[in-house]
């Protein structure tokens, strides 16, 4: 078993059609940006919101532990102590905590996903693996997992950022339809800063890749004052040109900050305060590049 943040019906920017994703808890990287904070560590996590507790008390009085306790009338938890029992996501009247991350066996995870095959059928949709990193979790797990999606006629698409050993693509190939692959900046050092990682791997990964006959999305997050601008992109084209990659479809996600308000939920600053999307112009004038430079359907958004 696994442990899954959210299985997510109805996806429509996850890949082709009508989706189910699944995230996957656990990533390498540590993007400055990300709005899944929840999925970035590989154990599960309590997460509550602090601006909506009433210090009622209730939560501490049940602890078996002693990881929370009132401090001016404030439910204050020591992650530390803590064991996840769940007896205060259970006693909250304001049922403001929940645990980050459920375990799920295979059978139990393809019963869920099969449940929305219909909507697969009729829409070209199928299931999305994403996160975190889904190709860093167990890779039995996720094989046995794609395995029965293939043996079931559900197309199987894999969001990553690319940054695990190239022998876990080669693993999952012959079972995965499409590739949403995060290319996320091109100058390994910028890359480093505000991921945790350089991008060697990844870079490397991409071209093997596509070597091996992958179908490839390429997503790129576009931030104003990082990557957001005409260096990046044109490194980019020049990078895909030079190693022969062409991608059907290349996705620029302008950045956008709706995950801020998960990192005080875990403990957590969040970094991004001061990061920007380019504007509409911006945004349309590097699709444009990329199409003058023959990637035509390249466009804004998933």
């Amino acid at each position: 078993m696994r442990n899954i943040t959210n299985i997510q019906k109805f996806s429509v920017h996850d890949g082709d059609g009508i989706r189910t994703s699944v995230f996957f808890k656990g990533c390498p990287l540590n993007c400055e940006w990300c709005h899944n904070p929840e999925t970035q560590k590989f154990e599960r996590e309590m997460q509550y919101d602090p601006g909506k507790c009433t210090g009622c008390g209730s939560c501490a009085s049940v602890c078996p532990v002693g990881a929370l306790a009132m401090k001016d009338g404030i439910p204050c938890l020591n992650r530390e102590l803590c064991t996840l029992c769940g007896k205060c996501v259970n006693f909250c009247p304001a049922g403001i905590r929940e645990i980050a991350g459920h375990e799920y066996t295979v059978k139990e995870l393809v019963k869920e996903l099969m449940k929305d095959q219909i909507f697969y059928e009729d829409s070209g949709g199928g299931v999305t693996f994403s996160g975190g990193e889904a190709m860093s979790v167990d890779l039995d797990y996720i094989l046995e997992t794609a395995k029965e999606l293939k043996r079931q006629g559900v197309t199987l698409t894999v969001d990553t950022c690319g940054h695990v050993p190239y022998e876990r693509f080669q693993e999952l190939l012959p079972y995965t339809d499409t590739f949403l692959y995060d290319v996320k900046m091109m100058d390994p050092v910028l890359h480093e800063r505000y991921t945790g990682v350089d991008n060697k791997l990844i870079l490397e990964n991409l071209v093997r890749l596509a070597a091996d006959g992958a179908r490839i999305y390429i997503r790129i997050p576009v931030i104003k004052g990082v990557n957001g601008n005409d260096q990046n992109m044109t490194d980019t084209i020049s990078f895909l040109k030079e190693h022969d990659i062409h991608p059907p479809q290349i996705n620029l996600l302008p950045y956008h900050d709706t995950g801020s308000g998960k990192y005080p939920k875990l403990g957590r600053e969040y970094k991004g305060t001061n990061l920007h999307a380019p504007d509409r112009e911006e945004m349309e004038h590097f699709v444009r590049l990329f199409q003058n430079a023959g990637f035509q359907n390249t466009k804004i958004g998933g």
